[in-house]
């Protein structure tokens, strides 16, 4: 018999993890909208500051959420984070300045700091251990789901002029203001009521969100497991924040649990993840769909593939177990960025030729390159060309300056803003080239996303949940939280500037390189978790790193 109540919790908790996913995903649409608004004129940098800064405030709040959670509980910390989510999707709907995107932008990372590490606790703690991992993971549901609705959100409001962007970041409010009414009436985290003391209330809320799933006997057992735990960890209660970190440290069970939890949290990260869900719209342009709104559909599209794989890992999490579904996941994300470079890199090689040039703009910087693709490798300079339907293909194709104030033109020539052609058919492409095999990214995407989200996406989230010992639980996956936010914060600040200095192929065979390194540490490295009680996970990192996995 289902019970209500528990999935009350998980599903009210987890509208953090959808806005989490929200706010995180709809900047990939937005931006493409956000950098033809002549109010907010974005440079590659302020571009890259739009996406990162949500990724900077959420690294720095998911430090203080740790403390937050010991000392407040983990319920308030999830309405906090719902209210901040709240004022954030408020300030980007009326923001008319980039300046004041910026600062909704910060607002709302704060709130998925907040969320990003109070709501996984919430659920571990308060699910019975054969439905942890599969609870745990519908947060990542809803993350992947918020991902989804939110590119659907763009391609809804991708051909209003101006202020489509604004009603894309701002809607995030609206589920925002659900979570902060309905998780209200939410109980603490039962081993967090226990720990503090309330022995009375804690076994309450227990037998609430158990009843139906537990026998007496059974939950009696499980209530008494927790309180053998609590008093155990009860010679650390007095330790502040620092001295908890400095335990953490020097204990060796909880050293190599934190460990293991960072590298998850890093791999996760610099395997691309968030390249892909920041600039999916971006990278399809940059693959060779000039229209904004086919981009950011096709991007939506991608996006229902990371949602529906995700329950694909629910499916298998309680059957496979978490070990497996990682290193087939990693595995099938290193083939998937090797196609994505290849398929970069085909476009490259069968790149459009620079067959036209205008005798009056013949000292134009960007005029010696032979090729579409080595134009807009180059920073400053742009493809213009004719895409006539009657032709069949691209033809007359020159290599010209941007314009910096309006980077959708040339600075002179056929496609400046001056001269404006009066023809659908000539274009200008700053950061792409016309290509016939932009399919191939569009197919390498949508395999990354099927092999990460039952595995990579949710994993490393519901591992550290349960990895960690009672007392140094809020803090070790604050800890870990944040090292997963500091690599997010540096893959999405790099990435346009990494694909003008390696290019676009040379930066997924970077990535392809790195998430090999985390294929084979994890094979050597990482232990199972499946259906062992949280106070039973400890006694898996009490023997030193083995080269033989432990199951």
């Amino acid at each position: 018999m289902v019970n209500i109540r528990l999935f009350a919790l998980t599903f009210l908790s987890g509208i953090g993890g959808f806005l989490f996913g929200y706010d995180t995903g709809v900047i990939s649409g937005a931006m493409l909208l956000i950098e033809e608004d002549p109010r907010i004129h974005p440079t590659t940098l302020w571009k890259e500051l739009i996406v990162s800064a949500t990724v900077g405030a959420a690294l720095l709040c998911s430090l203080i959420g740790g403390p937050l959670c010991e000392r407040w509980g983990r319920k308030p910390v999830i309405l906090l984070s719902s209210g901040i989510f709240t004022v954030g999707a408020l300030v980007m709907g009326i923001a008319n300045s980039r300046e004041v995107l910026l600062v909704g932008r910060i607002i709302v990372g704060a709130g998925i700091g907040l969320a990003s590490m109070s709501v996984p606790i919430y659920i571990s703690e308060s699910a019975p251990s054969n439905l942890r991992g599969f609870l745990v993971s519908c947060n990542v549901l809803c993350i992947t789901g918020g991902q989804f609705i939110a590119s659907c959100v763009c391609g809804a409001f991708s051909t209003m002029e101006y202020d489509g962007w604004k009603y894309m970041l701002g809607l995030s409010g609206v589920p925002a203001v659900i979570q902060l009414i309905g998780f209200a009436f939410m109980p603490e985290s039962p081993r967090w009521l226990l720990a503090q003391g309330q022995t009375e209330k804690g076994r309450l809320v227990l037998e609430t969100i158990r009843n139906d799933l537990r026998d007496p006997d059974f939950m009696e057992a499980e209530f008494e497991e927790i309180i053998r735990a609590v008093e155990e960890e009860k010679r650390f209660a007095a330790l502040n924040t620092l001295r908890v970190i400095k335990q953490i440290f020097i204990t060796p069970t909880a050293r190599r649990a934190l460990i293991l939890g960072c590298l998850l949290q890093m791999f996760q990260q610099i395997a691309g993840i968030n390249t892909v869900m920041y600039y999916s719209a971006k990278i399809l342009s940059m693959a060779g769909f000039s229209n904004n709104s086919q981009a950011i559909w096709i991007s939506a599209g991608v996006a229902s593939i990371n949602f529906l794989c995700t329950f694909i890992g629910l499916f298998l999490v309680e059957r496979m177990g978490r070990r497996k579904l990682v290193l087939v996941s990693l595995l099938g994300v290193v083939v998937s960025l090797a196609f994505l470079g290849v398929g970069f890199q085909l476009s490259n090689i069968y790149s459009p030729e620079i067959t036209f040039l205008n005798p009056n703009i013949a000292e134009d910087a960007c005029s010696d390159f032979q090729t579409c693709g080595s134009c807009t490798n180059q920073k400053l300079c742009g493809f213009c060309y004719l895409d006539d339907p009657s032709q069949g293909s691209v033809i007359n194709g020159s290599c010209l300056t941007i314009e910096p104030e309006a980077p959708d033109f040339s600075a002179h020539g056929r496609c400046s803003s001056a001269n404006q052609p009066s023809l659908d058919y000539i274009l200008f492409a700053p950061d792409y080239c016309p290509s016939n095999v932009a399919w191939l990214t569009v197919l390498g995407l949508c395999s990354y996303l099927f092999f990460f989200a039952p595995g990579m996406g949710p994993m490393p989230w519901t591992i550290n949940s349960e990895i960690y010992p009672l007392w140094a639980r809020s803090t070790a996956n604050s800890i870990a939280t944040a090292f997963n936010w500091l690599l997010n914060l540096i893959i999405s600040m790099t990435f346009l500037s990494l694909t003008e200095a390696i290019t676009k192929e040379g930066a997924f065979y970077l990535y392809t390189g790195v998430a090999s390194l985390g294929l084979v540490m994890f094979f050597l490295i990482l232990p199972e978790t499946k259906n062992k009680p949280l106070e039973e996970v400890e006694m898996l990192f009490a023997k030193p790193w083995s080269w033989r996995p432990r199951g």
